[in-house]
């Protein structure tokens, strides 16, 4: 089976979110089950320099109007097809933020190319490569299926990945001629939405399947509290619907052989994780005490929950915690909890962006990591910190829900809980948990063995991928 993954996206060549975690892993644990996937990503200028001997394989010389390439590349394991096309994708800024912050006002044309592409290698424009199916992930791919369905690639089957439906890509109507549809695209059935053109609203009424990333999200997004208005398109489709678990790297996110980390240790021997945790206070400023140090790595958002963060500082101090933070986000938010490490100096330290290395440090260092999001389709955060024995508090929606088993009165008597939930998001229901976490904590044996129990977890995409390989022979079988 050949497959098209088509993603703006892909770790390790350049990463914003969970996205590009998962474009990255799903198609290596696909080769186990026999898939050969081709993924088609923008040429970034991160991505190109990354690129050893490329070699053009398809010249695309009117895009929307714009000259492009499509470059063959190989890297850690991925086979790569690159979107050559400087006047779209060679820029200072980040794959979708200019320097200031800013979207790029062409971010339509920008993803709209990038989707043209992956419909014109499925129409069989590469040579020595016609995918038996296309993979799209989120809005930025979504219309991949969209001219698929109104070209030569219709019988294709075609699956779409809500990652966040939060984020849809809607534009105004002005820029429905450039992208080279037809007119009746623009239409309810197609990718117009309230007046605009709605990138993922288009993807979601073309493409054979939708998945989300968990099973609990794909209920979610039926209602209006989650659906961010297109519960509606998504109910229509509710038969083509699938939930599908996230899994991790488990070699690159693996504490027995981490380079990235203090000390090796595994779910067997948890010694090293004292080298770990004595590394993480040094890095972050903190004391050197028996206190838990509680993690944070995030966004620095609404949707995530980390406006609770402030009113839970005392909390957690007043009871001997620590806190680590990791994350940039909302201006007010990282002011707050920036005033907060520097009012609580060796209590609470802060260190705004992103850092690969320091998160698998937090990871292998924290004993609990904060994960109080208002909703989230997967998370890949705490299952990193299942696999690393830092026990996730998290709040009961989407996948978190889906992925950590609650330490409730059963769970604990059955000895398979591997985290808390808390239901109620809200800075009562956080510190109910945090309640939870400080009993649970003052029980080493009993903490220890909750560690323990997450390690166990398997949050491989062995499972995932079986699925995926699954749903792509069901719809392969019926178009054939």
């Amino acid at each position: 089976m050949k497959v098209l993954s088509v993603a703006s996206e892909v770790y390790p060549l350049v990463k914003t979110g969970g996205l590009a975690d998962v474009a990255g892993a799903l198609p290596l644990a696909l080769k186990e089950q026999g898939i050969e996937t081709k993924t088609l990503l923008p040429g970034y200028p991160a991505v190109m320099q990354m690129l050893e001997k490329p070699v053009e394989c398809l010249a695309l010389p009117d895009l929307l109007g714009e000259k492009a390439r499509l470059l063959a590349a190989h890297c850690k394991g991925l086979d790569l097809l690159v979107l050559d096309c400087p006047a779209l994708f060679e820029r200072a800024g980040g794959p979708y933020l200019d320097a200031t912050g800013t979207d790029y006002t062409d971010n339509w044309k920008r993803f709209a190319a990038l989707s043209l592409a992956g419909a014109r290698i499925a129409e069989g424009a590469l040579k020595g490569f016609r995918p038996d199916l296309v993979h799209a992930h989120d809005w930025q791919a979504a219309l991949t299926p969209v001219y698929m369905r109104y070209g030569a690639a219709h019988a294709v089957p075609s699956v779409l990945t809500i990652h966040n439906i939060a984020f849809q890509g809607q534009f105004g109507p002005d820029i429905f001629p450039a992208l080279h549809l037809p007119p009746h695209a623009f239409a309810m059935d197609g990718v117009e939405y309230y007046g605009d053109v709605g990138f993922l609203k288009g993807g979601l009424q073309s493409a054979s399947a939708i998945t989300t990333v968990s099973p609990s999200y794909a209920r979610e997004i039926l209602e209006p509290a989650f659906g961010m208005g297109l519960e509606g398109v998504i109910a229509a489709r509710a038969n083509a619907l699938y939930g599908i678990v996230n899994g991790i790297d488990a070699e690159t996110w693996d504490p027995a052989t981490d380079p990235m980390i203090a000390a090796p240790y595994s779910a067997a021997n948890l010694k090293g994780r004292a080298r770990n945790r004595a590394a993480l206070a040094d890095h972050f400023h903190l004391d050197h005490d028996d206190g838990p140090i509680f993690s944070i790595v995030s966004r620095l958002t609404w949707q995530k929950g980390m406006d609770l963060i402030p009113a839970v500082v005392d909390d957690i101090l007043s009871r001997g915690g620590k806190l680590a933070i990791l994350g940039s986000g909302d201006s007010a938010l990282e002011g707050a909890l920036l005033s907060a490490a520097h009012s609580h100096r060796g209590r609470i330290g802060m260190v705004t962006g992103y850092n690969e290395a320091l998160s698998h440090l937090m990871q292998a260092g924290a004993d609990a990591i904060l994960v109080p999001s208002r909703f989230e389709p997967c998370g890949l955060t705490q299952l990193y910190a299942l696999r690393y024995g830092c026990v996730p508090v998290v709040a009961r929606t989407g996948g978190l829900a889906d992925t950590v088993i609650d330490a409730n009165h059963a769970a604990l008597q059955a000895r398979c809980a591997t985290g808390i939930q808390f239901s109620s998001v809200s800075v009562e229901g956080l510190k109910q948990a945090l309640h939870t976490v400080f009993a649970l904590y003052a029980d080493k044996k009993l903490w220890t063995h909750i560690q323990k129990q997450g390690m166990k977890a398997d949050v491989s995409w062995n499972r995932s991928a079986d699925r995926y390989a699954g749903l792509y022979s069901s719809l392969i079988q019926k178009t054939a």
